[in-house]
């Protein structure tokens, strides 16, 4: 099975492509791979350090309903036809794919089937699905500082599932952590006038 990183070099660089491209077809690619594959092309706008605006609430709503599907033991992912068939600019994609594929090859490079039961087990995968439908939440929330962490969270995580590499997803989890730990910290700033969790913590400890 070829890599994902070669997959989407092929099919968005090597090959002559419409200006206009949709998730449906960008799906086609996934083959046995899908909720893998899907979080973590979902999740890669809003993970890298290239602004993405208008895409962290919508791919927000499409990462919870995956999640809620994996939490729920669904086989085959179902997602909106509206939204799958939405048209986005070719351009726009391959700016993202430029700075995302140098990163999934080096996540490629360290890969493989260990601890498999984290990412095949109904256990496993309701872990996994509740972090991230708690890290898509985070995304949805139109709050700077929100989405960035938490959708590295939601990447690393689902790259573990797309390889069968539960030592990957356990990272990712650890990134989902930091990343609720960060968003609530930003929200009770953003509701109490600044005082953040982190400073809450320095206060405490301070006593």
């Amino acid at each position: 099975m070829a890599r994902l990183s070669h997959e989407l070099q092929r099919y968005f660089f090597e090959e002559e492509r419409p200006a206009q491209v949709t998730l449906a077809e960008i799906l086609l690619l996934a083959k046995e791979r899908i909720f893998g594959f899907l979080l973590v092309i979902l999740s890669l706008p809003s993970a890298l350090p290239v602004p993405a605006p208008g895409y962290s609430i919508p791919f927000g709503i499409l990462i919870f309903l995956l999640a809620v599907q994996l939490i729920i033991g669904a086989k085959i992912p179902w997602l909106p036809q509206r939204m799958i068939n939405h048209p986005m600019k070719l351009e726009t994609v391959q700016k993202f794919l430029k700075a995302g594929i140098p990163w999934l090859r080096r996540i490629e490079a360290i890969a493989r089937p260990r601890f498999t039961y984290i990412c095949t087990t109904l256990p496993g995968r309701v872990t996994i699905g509740s972090a991230i439908a708690l890290m898509a939440i985070s995304m949805m929330i139109p709050i700077p500082g929100t989405n960035t962490l938490p959708a590295m969270g939601v990447f690393v995580t689902s790259f573990g599932l797309l390889e069968d590499d539960g030592a990957i997803s356990l990272g990712g989890l650890v990134l989902c952590l930091m990343g609720a730990i960060l968003s609530v910290s930003i929200i009770i700033a953003v509701m109490w006038g600044g005082s953040s969790i982190l400073d809450l913590i320095k206060v405490w400890l301070g006593r």
